[in-house]
């Protein structure tokens, strides 16, 4: 209690005790045997002119009314008093767990809330703010509004600014084998009569990442007010495989390549319109390049491209929503990052879906979606950087294509009891306006499915892994039945650690610079490039069935195996541009294991080592085999994260 609290108490408790039955109260007298209180009485020493006026009367009465003094005498007040109560509680978040009460945390009952206490802390030489160390409180990390003394070249007003810097730097380092063609013109190794060449090729690519957002606003509990962001994305990559006309288009280029290129990965400004309840429900809007994965697992569309999105959430966060339309960038050939300097392409993507938490069990959360695709790249002829035509792709008629396509998506992700869940599902819907087998018209319609379950059992964690995406039965009918996404990054399967994901395998004899799967993609969809050419829907589909577990062996080591087991779904197509009778559906066996090392537990540093291998299937061996009878097909990656 405070030290006014203690001296008015005994006063106060007197004049409790002594009210009058009108409800008046005198103030007591001293006691005989007190002094006199210094400057309120005459001593006979002072003349009577001299002598200090007494205070004006205190009303007592209005003081016994204050709540404070009521709260004083704790357990005590006037008969007849009746206090303001505070406002009642209500319950306005159904199903909630209650917060502990305050006598859980003993000690906290007299701690009061300071602004800004890394300031504080760091003024009583608590904390020394260094601007490398992303560890401890950091301004360039967001954990303290910034001096605006300090920029005055900023155009912002007003306090509560925040600056969050980061800059990560991936090191990747990728021997590997798959199938090379031959090329027509020439080949390193004069005199070789065969379809297929050396196997043996390898990747490093370092790229650097470097962003930085202005923030408005404390967003420790709220959405910002408006934020500003930037990314930029150097890479610079290295290539080396055994064959010409690989890497370039010109056969006397050499079979090695050095590129580099920077990308804008991140341009945005996302305003804050409002917010529809105490619990900061909020809507808001984004304009510029921006990310965006349309499921959990981004297995339709997964990538940052130039869009208008506007985005909230209600009751409590347990509605989630996003309208978006973006308007795709070019991509630059080698390292895939995005090439403002190029026209947008004729390609636009609109999207909606709606996310509901502990649904239909607690534990899971819900998504459906509706996305339309909207290409008119009929009359569009890319070239890509190393001379290879991307669009129209070099399949069937050669003529350029255009189609809508409208995705129905369910996906599902989240636990049930101890069973750990990732699901999505999608229809394809739409039309191609040039089959590219008989130059007309095309339904689109094709279904896409994968699951996976997972259980954890203290540091292991087991999965099951299924996926299925139909393929076309017939390609010369007025249907395409094979499904294809917009711009797969799935992670799924053992993700880039699977030989399948991460390699690019050519569809040599069938079709010029036409790929059966792309890199970090797992459908067989028969692309020129998933960076840069277009849907197709005449493909083989892909069946994939796979196992794999995750040992954490401490909090700082990470082993994981994954083996899955790869078939087409339907090889008619195939068979149409081989020219063959018939082509078994078996891939084969995809076999991998990756060790993740994070020092200091932290995920400012990892290093990550993995090995995959390729069994080939009957399918796969009638694609490309060659008078070597390779047996098996391996990937190594050795990668390093580094982050701020």
């Amino acid at each position: 209690m405070s030290a006014l609290g203690s001296s008015l108490l005994p006063i106060i408790a007197t004049l409790v005790a002594q009210g009058t039955p009108t409800g008046e109260v005198t103030p007591p007298s001293p006691a005989a045997d007190e002094p006199p209180i210094a400057g309120n009485a005459a001593t006979a020493e002072q003349p009577a002119d001299e002598l200090i006026p007494p205070p004006p009367p205190v009303d007592w009465q209005d003081m016994i009314k204050d709540d404070l003094v009521t709260q004083i005498i704790e357990g005590r007040r006037r008969p007849g008093y009746r206090p303001d109560l505070p406002d009642a509680l209500t319950q306005d978040n159904v199903g909630a767990l209650r917060p502990p009460p305050p006598q859980a945390f003993p000690g906290m009952e007299d701690q009061l809330p300071v602004p800004d206490r890394w300031r504080l802390i760091e003024s009583l030489g608590v904390v020394k703010e260094r601007w490398f160390d992303p560890y401890h409180q950091n301004t360039y990390k967001g954990d303290r509004a910034i001096d605006r003394s300090k920029v005055p070249w900023l155009p912002i007003k007003g306090d509560d600014w925040f600056i969050v810097a980061n800059a990560v730097s991936d090191t990747v380092f990728e021997p590997r084998t798959f199938p090379i063609p031959v090329g027509v013109q020439t080949t390193e190794r004069p005199g070789s009569l065969d379809v297929f060449g050396k196997d043996r090729s390898f990747v490093f690519a370092q790229t650097f990442i470097v962003g930085a957002a202005l923030i408005k606003g404390s967003t420790a509990f709220k959405p910002p007010d408006i934020e500003y962001r930037v990314t930029l994305a150097y890479q610079a990559n290295y290539v080396d495989v055994p064959e010409r006309r690989v890497l370039d288009v010109r056969p006397s280029k050499a079979s090695h390549r050095y590129d580099s290129f920077l990308g804008v990965q991140e341009l945005f400004v996302d305003k804050h319109l409002g917010n529809t309840s105490d619990r900061y429900d909020f809507y808001s809007v984004r304009l510029g390049i921006q990310p965006f994965q349309s499921d959990f697992r981004g297995f339709l569309f997964n990538d940052s491209q130039l869009g208008l999105r506007f985005f909230g959430n209600r009751d409590n966060n347990r509605f989630q929503y996003n309208f978006a339309a973006f308007w795709r960038l070019e991509k630059d050939t080698n390292s895939g990052l995005n090439d403002i300097t190029q026209t947008p392409r004729d390609d636009f993507v609109l999207t909606a879906n709606l996310y509901r938490q502990d649904f239909p069990v607690v534990g899971l959360t819900s998504q459906v979606s509706v996305t339309y695709n909207m290409n008119r790249e009929k009359n569009d002829v890319q070239i890509d950087h190393n001379g290879f035509p991307v669009r129209p792709a070099l399949l069937g008629d050669l003529r350029g294509r255009e189609y809508d396509v409208v995705y129905l998506g369910y996906s599902a992700d989240g636990r049930i009891g101890r069973i750990n869940l990732t699901a999505s599902f999608y229809a394809a819907l739409g039309e191609d306006r040039n089959s590219f087998f008989t130059s007309k018209p095309a339904q689109i319609r094709a279904g896409f499915g994968a699951v996976e379950f997972s259980y954890d059992v203290d540091w292991l964690r087991f999965r099951l892994s299924g996926l299925y995406a139909t393929g076309d039965g017939d390609p010369y009918n007025d249907t395409e039945g094979g499904f294809d996404a917009i711009f797969e990054n799935p992670i799924f399967g053992g993700a880039d650690t699977s030989y399948w994901i991460r390699q690019t395998i050519p569809f040599a004899g069938g079709g010029r610079v036409i790929s059966i799967n792309g890199r970090n993609g797992i459908l067989n969809s028969l692309r020129s490039s998933k960076e840069e050419g277009q849907s197709n829907f005449n493909n083989p589909g892909t069946v994939f069935v796979g196992v794999g577990a995750d040992f954490d062996l401490t909090p700082e080591f990470r082993v994981s195996v994954n083996a899955n087991h790869l078939w087409f779904e339907n090889t008619s197509s195939l068979q149409a541009l081989r020219t063959e009778g018939s082509i078994p559906k078996d891939i084969g066996f995809d076999l991998s294991v990756a060790t993740i090392w994070r020092p200091k537990a932290t995920q400012n540093i990892v290093g990550r080592l993995s090995g995959a291998v390729l069994l080939p299937g009957k399918g796969f061996k009638d694609l490309f085999d060659n008078k070597q009878q390779n047996d098996a097909y391996v990937s190594i990656l050795a990668n390093v994260i580094l982050s701020f």
